[in-house]
């Protein structure tokens, strides 16, 4: 039962991540119609921002500053996923919207061309980041059941992230404008909406948080030029399930995939308890092709 337990928690921290991977999918995907392949690799820049941040607290201020330079990490992950993505948007995304197999094409060679950017900078080898000595250590709750410091401040990461989209598309007008568009494009852009900005902004949002799942990815694991792409299609598939550009669906099929997987490696192996989720997952949709939340027809 301990062992299931631990199971379980760590599931729920790794659907925690999925779903931030996921809720900026679930933005573009969503309010573009944009199936981007490049989105794992905003991840893996979120990933190595985090590498990057740590060796400069650590030239810079030794071992005096050393332990407080994530919180500079979760900053720097954001704003250089979020410019990148913007960038992408402005420069390639934007000519090509309304085709989506060009547009899928496009992103995955720019996933490809990211990846050998990351090889070149810094190395194909996979490299590790340091967890900050506040984050070591545990919660001991039984004998072989302990909640790690560094997965609960993931899950309570996971928590204000999901607070801050919660109030940016509730209480502030770009949010209400970003609501608009998703609901209603047109019907968005003739009462005055420009849609352009939205989409750019959105994009950034949406790339933003790819970086700060990233960023926390680099406390759990080593990080790598391919990290991104052992996410991308579980990311897809959540949007999915939850039903398109439906925020709520997307978070309960995060958490669902995430318990589900958990639950299935103890019984099984991580391979085939992949192979078991998807499976269920299509019979699901199978079921019910809208998702888990169907989105209403606009009037």
């Amino acid at each position: 039962m301990d062992v299931f337990l631990q199971q379980l928690f760590n599931g729920f921290s790794l659907g925690s991540i999925l779903l931030l991977v996921a809720l900026g999918l679930a933005f573009s995907f969503g309010l573009m119609n944009v199936i981007n392949m490049a989105h794992g690799e905003m991840i893996m820049v979120g990933a190595y921002s985090a590498y990057v941040a740590e060796n400069w607290f650590e030239d810079l201020m030794g071992s005096s500053g050393f332990e407080y330079y994530f919180f500079f990490a979760l900053a720097m992950a954001f704003v250089v996923a979020a410019v990148l993505g913007m960038a992408l948007e402005r420069t390639l995304i934007r000519r090509l919207y309304g085709r989506p197999l060009d547009t899928l094409l496009a992103t995955w060679g720019v996933s490809l061309v990211l990846q050998q950017g990351a090889r070149s900078i810094f190395g194909a080898p996979n490299v590790q980041v340091t967890t900050p000595p506040w984050l070591q250590g545990g919660i001991a709750v039984t004998g072989d059941f302990s909640m790690p410091y560094v997965r609960l401040f993931i899950i309570g990461l996971v928590a204000v992230c999901m607070a801050g989209v919660y109030v940016y598309l509730t209480r502030t007008s770009a949010g209400r404008r970003t609501r608009a568009v998703m609901q209603n494009r047109e019907v968005a852009g003739a009462l005055g909406v420009v849609t352009p900005r939205v989409d750019v902004l959105t994009f950034g949002l949406a790339s933003g948080l790819a970086g700060i799942a990233g960023c926390a990815l680099a406390l759990i694991g080593p990080i790598g030029p391919s990290l991104g792409t052992y996410y991308i299609v579980d990311a897809f598939l959540v949007v999915i399930l939850g039903g398109i550009g439906q925020l709520i669906g997307t978070v309960v099929a995060a958490l669902s995939v995430g318990w589900l997987n958990a639950i299935l490696e103890y019984q099984t192996t991580a391979s085939l308890a992949k192979v078991i989720v998807f499976a269920l997952v299509i019979a699901f949709l199978q079921w019910r092709p809208a998702g888990i939340i169907a989105r209403r027809a606009a009037r």
